[in-house]
């Protein structure tokens, strides 16, 4: 009697498990759809940690990498900001753009920091082409409108500290 009770025990416990685990699956954003996490600069000088701050996401720079020109290719970076970028907040405020798309928002706004001139830009971000999740973090900064602005690619960081080539 006293087995068939632990049975019953472990049984109830192991179908209560999948039963948590699928729930926080469903009620969860998928990772590659979830801006949340480590990703390289376009130039390949930061990793920035993307993370909730608050209500929004921000995204502070977690290594320096390199030093190359966001601006002038092939050039060194020649920083306005004369400040050690580690530690830095980059991003700053990104809430989804569409209010009601709380849920699973696939476009974020907020504010992007330069350090190459020492400016914040008003900025969106998107996952892939907005429509998936490819390996790339669109970030739009721009003056006034999106439609004037500059566009960067920023690569997930994997598990493995490698960065995540583009599908």
């Amino acid at each position: 009697m006293q087995v068939s009770i632990r049975s019953a025990l472990l049984r109830t416990l192991a179908v209560a498990g999948l039963a948590s685990a699928a729930f926080w699956a469903i009620a969860q954003p998928a990772a590659a759809a979830d801006p949340r996490g480590r990703w390289v600069t376009e130039s390949g000088n930061l990793e920035v940690e993307i993370a909730s701050c608050g209500a929004a996401l921000c995204g502070t720079v977690t290594k320096v990498l390199g030093n190359r020109s966001m601006s002038s290719e092939g050039a060194s970076m020649k920083p306005v900001d004369g400040r050690s970028p580690l530690g830095m907040k980059l991003l700053d405020g990104f809430v989804p753009v569409n209010a009601a798309d709380t849920e699973r928002p696939t476009e974020w706004s907020g504010e992007i920091y330069n350090r190459e001139n020492g400016k914040t830009y008003r900025c969106r971000m998107a996952l892939g082409n907005g429509t998936d999740a490819s390996g790339q973090l669109v970030l739009r900064a721009y003056v006034g409108i999106p439609l004037f602005g500059k566009t960067q690619h920023w690569q997930r960081v994997t598990a493995d500290a490698g960065v995540q080539a583009p599908n």
